[in-house]
């Protein structure tokens, strides 16, 4: 088990982090930070750490955390 899962309740994002990834996907909901965890703790999910982020693929979405404040930076569409 990786860092990001063992702290995944210090997963968080910022007012503004919260608008980017809501445009960036479309997304209804109200509670991003919910959904990113959920897509993170999906089974199918590809955790990678590069550098100071983790990158979470799970398809169609790839989703950027910070490794050390667990702040989610920003999620799109995989290309």
């Amino acid at each position: 088990m990786n860092d990001l899962i063992q702290n995944i309740e210090k997963l968080h994002t910022t007012e503004l982090g919260t608008k980017r990834i809501k445009n960036n996907l479309s997304l209804e909901t109200e509670d991003v930070v919910l959904w990113c965890k959920t897509k993170i703790l999906d089974s199918h999910a590809v955790i990678e750490k590069r550098g100071k982020n983790w990158y979470i693929t799970i398809e169609p979405y790839e989703i950027t955390v910070n490794a050390s404040a667990y702040t989610i930076i920003t999620a799109h569409k995989s290309k």
